[in-house]
């Protein structure tokens, strides 16, 4: 199974894709947008490319589990893409990849604007690392 993973941000949105057995994700690109369908063309052309059987998509919950309008963006723009691709997708909870992601940079020693340009990629990875992971049973 190759699955692809989506890290949504304002204006980066970080993708990760897995090797063939689901067993590792790695960080792919960063695509830079601002329109949402845009975004959505951009992703799909990295599903078809990759031949992602999956799309998993990080869902920013609140630290209480609450949803608010960022969890609701995803959600639509999750939706979207599986029209769009006819492959299902998964919401995987996204509460501290980001922060995850910039300690695994700090150990990397990127700084400036290296990490500012792979810390979404760097998120998606471990948000697509967790989903795999919780499907090993």
């Amino acid at each position: 199974m190759i699955a692809i993973s989506v890290d949504l941000g304002h204006a980066r949105t970080g993708l990760a894709v897995s090797d063939k057995s689901g067993f590792l994700a790695s960080s792919l690109c960063v695509i830079t947008e601002y329109n949402d369908e845009k975004l959505i063309e951009k992703i799909a052309e990295k599903v078809e490319e990759t031949k992602a059987e999956v799309i998993v998509v990080g869902l920013p919950r609140n630290m209480d589990g609450s949803e608010g309008e960022s969890a609701h963006r995803a959600r639509a723009i999750a939706e979207k893409l599986s029209e769009r691709t006819g492959i299902r997708h998964v919401m995987q909870d996204e509460r501290g990849t980001t922060i995850t992601a910039h300690a695994y940079l700090n150990t990397s020693n990127v700084y400036g604007k290296k990490r500012k340009h792979k810390v979404d990629a760097v998120a998606a990875s471990i948000i697509l690392q967790n989903y795999l992971d919780s499907q090993k049973g």
